[in-house]
């Protein structure tokens, strides 16, 4: 489909937030935590395994997300499923971030933080598993750092680590950005039926707009963007963005 049929202005205070956080071909990373804050201290016996690592890594992959859609936009080439999946992508790495920044308590905080790294070490291992990869040089495996990242756990006698699930990190994370969480897990579902090709989003967040005649008899139904569907995911992801903003500000810089 092209612009003609997708005007798509609800998304341009979200656009123009992106913008800001280019700078000369690259986006701005959010600045490493003073030592002296709070977020420091939160990391200070993790290691190489600090959440700020992961919190800023959340952010920047949310900005590219986001950024990706306007490109398109601006290009004229949206189709029905892009702008859901790609902001499905930065609502997910924008709310990874708070959830990381805002749990209750530092040992809370820790623990997710920890969590995550074993999950991503955990897909390392995978991956290293299905493709026959060695680290060189010496390096740890996914495994030897997981090992790792469980005895920093169970030194500092956390929790027990979990696999975080994203959609309860979407779910945990909207409240701190001032949103509904049933709403914003609506939104997900949606945008990750979408991502995952399901049919029921075409019927509940699609707009047919003409069905064009087979040759076998069968009609094909051409769908656009239900607007008033995929405003309030754009609306969310704007949110997310900016209380991550804030609160990294708040809790990165020294006391």
């Amino acid at each position: 489909m092209s612009t003609q049929a997708f005007r798509g202005a609800y998304l341009l205070p979200l656009f123009h937030a992106i913008e800001q956080a280019r700078g000369d071909g690259a986006y701005r990373q959010l600045p490493a935590p003073d030592p002296a804050s709070s977020l420091a201290t939160d990391d200070a016996p993790l290691g190489p395994y600090a959440g700020a690592h992961l919190i800023r890594a959340s952010y920047t992959a949310g900005l590219a997300h986001t950024d990706a859609l306007r490109r398109l936009t601006a290009a004229g080439e949206v189709d029905p499923s892009s702008p859901w999946t790609l902001l499905r992508g930065a609502l997910e790495n924008f709310a990874t971030a708070l959830w990381l920044l805002d749990g209750p308590g530092r040992a809370e905080r820790r623990r997710r933080a920890l969590s995550l790294w074993d999950e991503d070490m955990r897909n390392r291992q995978q991956h290293e598993t299905d493709s026959g990869h060695q680290p060189s040089g010496g390096g740890m495996t996914g495994a030897q750092r997981r090992a790792e990242i469980r005895g920093i756990a169970d030194r500092l006698g956390l929790p027990p680590l979990t696999r975080p699930g994203t959609h309860q990190i979407v779910l945990a994370a909207a409240p701190t950005a001032g949103l509904t969480a049933v709403k914003v897990g609506a939104a997900w579902r949606a945008a990750s039926g979408f991502a995952h090709g399901r049919y029921w989003p075409n019927l509940r967040a699609s707009q047919p707009r003409a069905a064009i005649p087979g040759a076998d008899g069968v009609h094909t139904v051409a769908l656009v963007i239900d607007e008033d569907q995929h405003r309030p995911l754009a609306e969310y992801c704007h949110t997310m963005l900016d209380r991550l903003q804030e609160h990294y500000a708040a809790r990165a810089q020294a006391r």
